[in-house]
Protein backbone atom coordinates (compact mmCIF):
# COMPACT_ATOMS: atom_id res chain seq x y z
CA UNK A 1 0.00 0.00 0.00
CA UNK A 2 3.09 2.34 0.41
CA UNK A 3 4.00 1.83 -2.76
CA UNK A 4 0.52 2.87 -4.27
CA UNK A 5 0.19 6.12 -2.48
CA UNK A 6 3.85 6.70 -3.40
CA UNK A 7 2.47 6.34 -7.25
CA UNK A 8 -0.79 8.88 -7.14
CA UNK A 9 1.14 11.09 -4.65
CA UNK A 10 1.46 14.48 -6.47
CA UNK A 11 4.63 15.87 -7.79
CA UNK A 12 5.09 19.58 -6.72
CA UNK A 13 8.06 20.14 -9.16
CA UNK A 14 5.97 19.29 -12.38
CA UNK A 15 3.19 21.81 -10.90
CA UNK A 16 6.04 24.60 -10.26
CA UNK A 17 7.27 24.36 -13.82
CA UNK A 18 3.47 24.24 -15.34
CA UNK A 19 3.00 27.61 -13.66
CA UNK A 20 6.58 28.84 -14.48
CA UNK A 21 4.91 27.88 -18.28
CA UNK A 22 1.51 29.30 -18.14
CA UNK A 23 3.46 32.69 -16.92
CA UNK A 24 5.66 32.56 -19.89
CA UNK A 25 3.04 32.40 -22.17
CA UNK A 26 1.45 34.82 -20.78
CA UNK A 27 4.04 37.59 -20.69
CA UNK A 28 4.55 36.51 -24.28
CA UNK A 29 1.13 37.25 -25.20
CA UNK A 30 1.59 41.27 -23.46
CA UNK A 31 4.88 41.40 -24.99
CA UNK A 32 3.28 40.53 -28.43
CA UNK A 33 0.30 42.95 -27.15
CA UNK A 34 2.75 45.89 -26.35
CA UNK A 35 4.87 45.44 -29.51
CA UNK A 36 1.40 45.48 -31.43
CA UNK A 37 0.47 49.06 -29.84
CA UNK A 38 4.04 50.10 -30.22
CA UNK A 39 4.26 49.31 -34.08
CA UNK A 40 0.31 51.13 -34.62
CA UNK A 41 1.96 54.06 -32.92
CA UNK A 42 4.85 54.44 -35.01
CA UNK A 43 3.13 53.66 -38.06
CA UNK A 44 0.79 56.79 -36.98
CA UNK A 45 4.18 59.02 -36.13
CA UNK A 46 5.29 57.96 -39.74
CA UNK A 47 1.68 58.88 -41.61
CA UNK A 48 2.40 62.62 -39.05
CA UNK A 49 5.87 63.04 -40.64
CA UNK A 50 4.42 62.13 -44.07
CA UNK A 51 1.98 64.84 -43.44
CA UNK A 52 3.94 67.46 -42.11
CA UNK A 53 6.30 66.87 -44.34
CA UNK A 54 4.13 67.58 -47.08
CA UNK A 55 2.84 70.60 -45.93
CA UNK A 56 6.02 71.72 -45.50
CA UNK A 57 6.98 71.46 -49.41
CA UNK A 58 3.71 72.78 -49.76
CA UNK A 59 4.09 75.85 -48.72
CA UNK A 60 7.91 76.13 -49.72
CA UNK A 61 6.67 75.76 -52.96
CA UNK A 62 4.26 78.54 -52.45
CA UNK A 63 7.10 80.34 -50.97
CA UNK A 64 9.44 79.65 -54.02
CA UNK A 65 6.33 80.65 -56.47
CA UNK A 66 6.04 84.16 -55.01
CA UNK A 67 10.33 84.82 -54.94
CA UNK A 68 9.91 84.35 -58.60
CA UNK A 69 7.11 86.28 -59.19
CA UNK A 70 8.54 89.09 -56.95
CA UNK A 71 12.10 88.68 -59.04
CA UNK A 72 10.07 89.05 -61.94
CA UNK A 73 9.73 92.59 -62.82
CA UNK A 74 6.12 92.54 -64.61
CA UNK A 75 4.74 90.49 -61.80
CA UNK A 76 6.12 92.60 -58.80
CA UNK A 77 3.52 95.05 -58.88
CA UNK A 78 0.75 93.07 -59.11
CA UNK A 79 1.90 90.65 -56.51
CA UNK A 80 1.57 93.92 -54.30
CA UNK A 81 -1.78 94.41 -56.10
CA UNK A 82 -3.04 90.92 -54.78
CA UNK A 83 -2.20 91.08 -51.17
CA UNK A 84 -3.28 95.07 -50.96
CA UNK A 85 -6.76 93.36 -52.41
CA UNK A 86 -6.52 90.74 -49.83
CA UNK A 87 -5.78 92.93 -47.12
CA UNK A 88 -8.98 94.79 -48.38
CA UNK A 89 -10.96 91.23 -47.90
CA UNK A 90 -9.82 90.59 -44.47
CA UNK A 91 -10.50 94.06 -43.35
CA UNK A 92 -13.86 93.74 -44.50
CA UNK A 93 -14.65 90.50 -43.40
CA UNK A 94 -13.41 91.66 -39.58
CA UNK A 95 -15.50 94.44 -40.19
CA UNK A 96 -18.46 92.16 -40.39
CA UNK A 97 -17.83 89.93 -37.94
CA UNK A 98 -17.42 92.75 -35.43
CA UNK A 99 -20.70 94.06 -36.18
CA UNK A 100 -22.32 90.77 -36.06
CA UNK A 101 -21.04 89.58 -32.41
CA UNK A 102 -22.15 93.15 -31.33
CA UNK A 103 -25.49 92.77 -32.79
CA UNK A 104 -25.70 89.49 -31.59
CA UNK A 105 -24.76 90.70 -27.81
CA UNK A 106 -26.82 94.11 -28.26
CA UNK A 107 -30.00 91.27 -28.75
CA UNK A 108 -28.95 89.00 -26.56
CA UNK A 109 -28.64 91.67 -23.49
CA UNK A 110 -31.99 92.87 -24.65
CA UNK A 111 -34.15 89.84 -24.41
CA UNK A 112 -32.17 89.06 -21.47
CA UNK A 113 -33.27 91.97 -20.33
CA UNK A 114 -36.81 91.27 -20.57
CA UNK A 115 -36.85 87.78 -19.25
CA UNK A 116 -34.78 89.93 -15.86
CA UNK A 117 -37.21 92.24 -15.98
CA UNK A 118 -40.59 90.05 -16.00
CA UNK A 119 -38.48 87.74 -13.41
CA UNK A 120 -38.45 90.70 -11.30
CA UNK A 121 -41.87 91.66 -11.57
CA UNK A 122 -43.08 88.51 -10.71
CA UNK A 123 -40.65 87.66 -8.06
CA UNK A 124 -41.74 91.05 -6.05
CA UNK A 125 -45.53 90.34 -6.21
CA UNK A 126 -44.82 87.26 -4.45
CA UNK A 127 -42.42 89.42 -1.73
CA UNK A 128 -45.43 91.69 -1.44
CA UNK A 129 -47.95 88.62 -1.02
CA UNK A 130 -45.39 86.83 1.46
CA UNK A 131 -44.66 90.37 3.50
CA UNK A 132 -47.84 90.83 3.88
CA UNK A 133 -49.02 87.40 5.01
CA UNK A 134 -46.01 87.43 7.55
CA UNK A 135 -46.73 90.79 9.01
CA UNK A 136 -50.67 89.38 9.61
CA UNK A 137 -49.98 86.15 11.01
CA UNK A 138 -46.82 88.53 13.50
CA UNK A 139 -49.88 90.59 14.30
CA UNK A 140 -52.52 87.44 14.92
CA UNK A 141 -49.30 86.18 17.29
CA UNK A 142 -49.00 89.32 18.96
CA UNK A 143 -52.62 89.39 20.00
CA UNK A 144 -52.86 85.73 21.17
CA UNK A 145 -49.75 86.53 23.08
CA UNK A 146 -51.39 89.51 24.73
CA UNK A 147 -54.63 87.67 25.21
CA UNK A 148 -52.72 84.60 26.81
CA UNK A 149 -50.52 86.77 28.75
CA UNK A 150 -53.73 88.50 29.83
CA UNK A 151 -55.75 85.25 31.01
CA UNK A 152 -52.28 84.04 33.00
CA UNK A 153 -52.48 87.42 34.98
CA UNK A 154 -55.67 86.89 35.62
CA UNK A 155 -55.84 83.41 36.63
CA UNK A 156 -52.54 84.12 39.24
CA UNK A 157 -54.69 87.48 40.34
CA UNK A 158 -58.25 85.06 41.03
CA UNK A 159 -59.05 84.36 45.18
CA UNK A 160 -59.47 80.87 46.25
CA UNK A 161 -63.43 80.61 45.83
CA UNK A 162 -63.10 82.05 42.21
CA UNK A 163 -60.19 79.55 41.01
CA UNK A 164 -62.70 77.05 42.66
CA UNK A 165 -65.05 78.26 40.60
CA UNK A 166 -63.86 79.17 37.56
CA UNK A 167 -59.53 78.03 37.71
CA UNK A 168 -60.05 74.93 35.93
CA UNK A 169 -61.81 76.52 32.68
CA UNK A 170 -59.90 79.37 32.77
CA UNK A 171 -56.79 76.79 32.71
CA UNK A 172 -57.89 75.17 29.48
CA UNK A 173 -58.93 78.45 27.95
CA UNK A 174 -55.07 79.40 28.22
CA UNK A 175 -53.92 76.28 27.17
CA UNK A 176 -55.87 76.36 24.01
CA UNK A 177 -54.49 80.04 24.23
CA UNK A 178 -50.72 78.64 24.14
CA UNK A 179 -51.72 76.11 21.39
CA UNK A 180 -52.74 79.10 19.12
CA UNK A 181 -49.86 81.07 19.69
CA UNK A 182 -47.60 78.06 18.75
CA UNK A 183 -49.43 77.41 15.65
CA UNK A 184 -49.32 80.98 14.96
CA UNK A 185 -45.53 81.55 15.34
CA UNK A 186 -45.00 78.42 13.26
CA UNK A 187 -47.25 79.93 10.24
CA UNK A 188 -45.09 82.93 10.78
CA UNK A 189 -41.66 80.74 10.69
CA UNK A 190 -43.03 79.39 7.32
CA UNK A 191 -43.85 82.03 5.71
CA UNK A 192 -40.59 83.88 6.84
CA UNK A 193 -38.28 81.14 5.59
CA UNK A 194 -40.41 81.36 1.77
CA UNK A 195 -39.61 85.21 2.00
CA UNK A 196 -36.22 84.59 2.74
CA UNK A 197 -36.14 81.68 -0.08
CA UNK A 198 -37.77 83.98 -2.79
CA UNK A 199 -35.54 87.30 -1.73
CA UNK A 200 -32.43 84.47 -2.77
CA UNK A 201 -33.71 83.59 -5.87
CA UNK A 202 -31.23 84.14 -8.74
CA UNK A 203 -32.35 85.51 -11.68
CA UNK A 204 -32.61 82.81 -15.03
CA UNK A 205 -29.53 82.70 -17.18
CA UNK A 206 -29.32 83.91 -20.27
CA UNK A 207 -31.26 81.92 -22.80
CA UNK A 208 -30.22 81.16 -26.51
CA UNK A 209 -31.98 83.69 -28.98
CA UNK A 210 -34.93 82.50 -31.09
CA UNK A 211 -35.27 81.96 -34.54
CA UNK A 212 -37.30 85.65 -35.01
CA UNK A 213 -34.22 86.84 -33.11
CA UNK A 214 -31.98 85.23 -35.20
CA UNK A 215 -33.43 86.28 -38.58
CA UNK A 216 -33.47 89.91 -37.52
CA UNK A 217 -30.06 90.01 -36.75
CA UNK A 218 -29.39 87.90 -39.80
CA UNK A 219 -30.74 90.77 -42.08
CA UNK A 220 -28.56 93.49 -40.49
CA UNK A 221 -26.16 91.21 -41.10
CA UNK A 222 -27.15 91.61 -44.27
CA UNK A 223 -27.88 95.02 -44.78
CA UNK A 224 -24.48 95.81 -43.48
CA UNK A 225 -22.40 93.53 -45.86
CA UNK A 226 -24.77 95.07 -48.94
CA UNK A 227 -23.46 98.62 -47.87
CA UNK A 228 -19.71 97.34 -47.48
CA UNK A 229 -20.35 96.06 -51.00
CA UNK A 230 -21.77 99.23 -52.15
CA UNK A 231 -18.83 101.21 -51.16
CA UNK A 232 -16.33 99.66 -52.76
CA UNK A 233 -18.43 98.45 -55.74
CA UNK A 234 -17.21 101.04 -57.47
CA UNK A 235 -14.04 99.60 -60.13
CA UNK A 236 -15.09 96.50 -59.05
CA UNK A 237 -13.03 96.62 -55.97
CA UNK A 238 -15.40 94.36 -53.89
CA UNK A 239 -15.25 91.72 -56.78
CA UNK A 240 -11.28 91.96 -56.81
CA UNK A 241 -11.23 91.70 -53.79
CA UNK A 242 -13.04 88.39 -53.25
CA UNK A 243 -11.57 86.89 -55.68
CA UNK A 244 -8.32 87.83 -54.37
CA UNK A 245 -9.20 86.07 -50.77
CA UNK A 246 -10.12 82.73 -52.82
CA UNK A 247 -7.08 82.54 -55.49
CA UNK A 248 -3.45 82.04 -55.06
CA UNK A 249 -1.27 84.55 -55.63
CA UNK A 250 -0.10 84.83 -59.44
CA UNK A 251 -3.36 83.17 -60.35
CA UNK A 252 -5.00 87.02 -61.68
CA UNK A 253 -2.55 89.28 -63.82
CA UNK A 254 -4.06 92.81 -62.61
CA UNK A 255 -1.98 94.45 -65.60
CA UNK A 256 0.83 96.54 -66.25
CA UNK A 257 2.43 98.81 -63.22
CA UNK A 258 -0.02 101.76 -64.18
CA UNK A 259 -3.28 99.77 -63.80
CA UNK A 260 -1.67 98.36 -60.72
CA UNK A 261 -1.26 101.68 -59.49
CA UNK A 262 -4.50 103.00 -60.39
CA UNK A 263 -6.23 99.92 -58.13
CA UNK A 264 -3.72 100.69 -55.20
CA UNK A 265 -5.08 104.56 -55.77
CA UNK A 266 -8.68 103.49 -55.95
CA UNK A 267 -8.44 100.91 -52.64
CA UNK A 268 -6.55 103.68 -50.67
CA UNK A 269 -9.57 106.17 -51.62
CA UNK A 270 -12.36 103.65 -50.62
CA UNK A 271 -10.21 103.05 -47.86
CA UNK A 272 -9.85 106.26 -46.17
CA UNK A 273 -13.83 106.61 -45.94
CA UNK A 274 -14.09 103.27 -45.17
CA UNK A 275 -15.11 104.40 -41.34
CA UNK A 276 -18.29 106.05 -42.13
CA UNK A 277 -19.69 102.82 -43.24
CA UNK A 278 -21.27 101.59 -40.25
CA UNK A 279 -22.83 105.22 -39.26
CA UNK A 280 -25.79 104.72 -41.24
CA UNK A 281 -27.74 103.26 -38.89
CA UNK A 282 -31.32 104.41 -40.29
CA UNK A 283 -29.94 103.49 -43.89
CA UNK A 284 -29.35 99.70 -42.57
CA UNK A 285 -32.51 99.59 -41.09
CA UNK A 286 -34.37 100.64 -43.93
CA UNK A 287 -32.39 97.97 -45.99
CA UNK A 288 -32.98 95.29 -43.83
CA UNK A 289 -36.93 96.19 -44.09
CA UNK A 290 -36.56 95.95 -48.10
CA UNK A 291 -34.57 92.68 -47.86
CA UNK A 292 -37.37 90.95 -45.37
CA UNK A 293 -39.98 92.34 -47.75
CA UNK A 294 -38.72 89.67 -50.38
CA UNK A 295 -36.94 86.68 -47.96
CA UNK A 296 -38.33 83.48 -48.01
CA UNK A 297 -37.01 80.96 -45.72
CA UNK A 298 -37.32 77.16 -46.40
CA UNK A 299 -38.79 75.97 -43.40
CA UNK A 300 -40.22 77.74 -39.71
CA UNK A 301 -36.89 76.89 -38.10
CA UNK A 302 -34.95 78.16 -40.29
CA UNK A 303 -32.66 81.38 -39.82
CA UNK A 304 -31.25 81.78 -42.77
CA UNK A 305 -33.33 83.30 -45.85
CA UNK A 306 -33.01 81.10 -49.07
CA UNK A 307 -29.89 82.91 -51.27
CA UNK A 308 -32.04 83.75 -54.12
CA UNK A 309 -34.31 85.62 -52.37
CA UNK A 310 -32.13 87.95 -50.55
CA UNK A 311 -29.63 88.31 -54.11
CA UNK A 312 -30.89 92.29 -54.49
CA UNK A 313 -28.77 95.05 -52.97
CA UNK A 314 -30.72 98.05 -52.24
CA UNK A 315 -28.93 101.36 -52.68
CA UNK A 316 -30.44 104.33 -50.44
CA UNK A 317 -29.24 108.02 -51.24
CA UNK A 318 -29.33 110.91 -48.70
CA UNK A 319 -32.81 111.78 -50.20
CA UNK A 320 -34.05 108.39 -49.78
CA UNK A 321 -33.92 107.30 -53.16
CA UNK A 322 -33.68 103.31 -53.57
CA UNK A 323 -32.10 101.96 -56.38
CA UNK A 324 -32.22 98.03 -56.98
CA UNK A 325 -29.03 95.78 -57.88
CA UNK A 326 -28.19 91.96 -58.58
CA UNK A 327 -25.26 90.64 -56.55
CA UNK A 328 -25.62 87.27 -54.13
CA UNK A 329 -24.44 88.71 -51.15
CA UNK A 330 -24.79 85.26 -49.28
CA UNK A 331 -24.58 82.67 -52.11
CA UNK A 332 -21.40 84.20 -53.38
CA UNK A 333 -19.91 84.54 -49.29
CA UNK A 334 -18.77 88.30 -49.67
CA UNK A 335 -17.07 89.79 -46.58
CA UNK A 336 -17.22 85.77 -45.41
CA UNK A 337 -20.88 86.52 -44.17
CA UNK A 338 -21.16 82.65 -44.07
CA UNK A 339 -19.41 82.12 -41.11
CA UNK A 340 -21.40 85.14 -38.99
CA UNK A 341 -25.03 84.41 -39.93
CA UNK A 342 -26.31 83.46 -37.04
CA UNK A 343 -28.03 79.54 -37.71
Amino acid sequence: MGSLTGIFKPEPEETQDNDKLVDLFRNRSELKMEFASLRDEKYQLQDRVKQHQGATARVQQKMDHLENLLLDRKWVHIVVTFYQLRRLSAHCNAKLGRFAEELKQQQEQRLQGKVVDAWSEERDKRVNVLQEQLSEQRLQTQLFEDRLLAERERLTTMSGVEKMLRGKALAAEIEELQLRVNAAKSKASESHHSLENVLNLSPPEREGLDVAAKRSINLMILAFAQQLYLHFEEDDLAVMAKEASEKSVGAINYGTKAECDLILSRIEQRWDSMANVASYAEVLQKRAKFIADNAIYRDADEAVPITGTVATVFQIDENGVVKKKDANIIGDNYFGISKVLSR
